[in-house]
């Protein structure tokens, strides 16, 4: 188990479960949060064990967002009154810094479930939708929280959210920075799941990352880099990068043990070769 200042990594080949750990905090994001996600998530990206990644938060809740008053200390471009051209070059450079501790996420290989409980707040949202998959409990609550702040939410969820609920509820969401409950964040395709509380959420998760874990990791990785690619792609670009990439795959080891099993009528057991 690793333990960092902000994160908790847990391997359990198959499984890696990576906790928010600041939960005298709500688990808010101050500046290690931000550090730490990039080698988190390319250290999982390498290790051949881990087939699957859930991200959930210790405590309360999952997260109550970024820790401003931590994260101001670090940007003293944010309350500059006199900002010249140099100093927002520079909060530019460090914005786009805090853009790839969420798109390290969505770059790791291995599928990323997020497991969701109590608040989700702000940068929360970046993150989970930065995941492939979202579950919560019935008393999760999700908010886009920036505009009531006086900021532009600017790490990723407004590029990646209308992707999986839609230009006209991100911008609902966006604009009025209101809270949206469980069964409204099902209904809008938030999330893929409602469970009634923590422990069936965790197992849950546990469940659904068994499910990928058991199929051939060379497929289920090719299958996220080909579904990442093709957003915003035309089909016709998006269908030549699947070519490639199903090229480059076929044959494996993991095409093998499935044509084995099916010979024997059994289940096949992935080597990920």
């Amino acid at each position: 188990m690793a333990d960092y200042e902000f994160y908790l990594v847990d391997k359990q080949p198959p499984i890696a479960w990576v906790y928010l750990n600041r939960p005298e905090k709500k688990n808010a994001m101050n500046p290690p949060a931000w550090r730490e996600s990039i080698p988190i998530f390319e250290d999982l990206d390498r290790d051949d064990a881990i087939r699957v990644v859930i991200v959930a938060g210790k405590g309360s809740a999952f997260t109550a967002g970024i820790d401003l008053m931590a994260m101001a200390a670090e940007f003293p471009a944010l309350l500059n009154r006199e900002q010249l051209g140099g100093i927002k070059w520079s909060f530019l450079h460090r914005i786009r810094e805090l853009q790839e501790t969420m798109t390290c996420i969505e770059r790791c290989r291995k599928p990323v479930i997020a497991a969701v409980h109590g608040h989700c707040v702000g940068a929360g949202l970046d993150l989970i939708t930065a995941c492939d998959v979202r579950l919560c409990t019935r008393d999760a609550i999700f908010s886009l929280r920036e505009a009531a702040v006086g900021f532009v939410a600017d790490v990723g969820v407004l590029q990646r959210l209308p992707h999986i609920v839609g230009q006209g509820m991100t911008r609902e969401l966006a604009f009025t920075a209101k809270d949206l409950d469980a069964a409204r964040a099902k209904e809008m395709l938030l999330v893929n799941e409602v469970y009634p509380d923590h422990d069936a959420l965790m197992h849950g998760a546990e469940a659904l990352a068994l499910a990928i874990a058991a199929n051939s990791p060379l497929a289920v990785q090719a299958s996220k880099v080909v579904l990442n690619h093709g957003i915003g792609k035309t089909i016709d670009d998006a269908l030549q990068h699947v070519a490639a990439i199903s090229a480059s795959i076929v044959p494996s080891e993991d095409l093998y043990a499935a044509i084995a099993a099916f010979a024997e009528k059994r289940k096949p057991s992935f080597p990920g070769r």
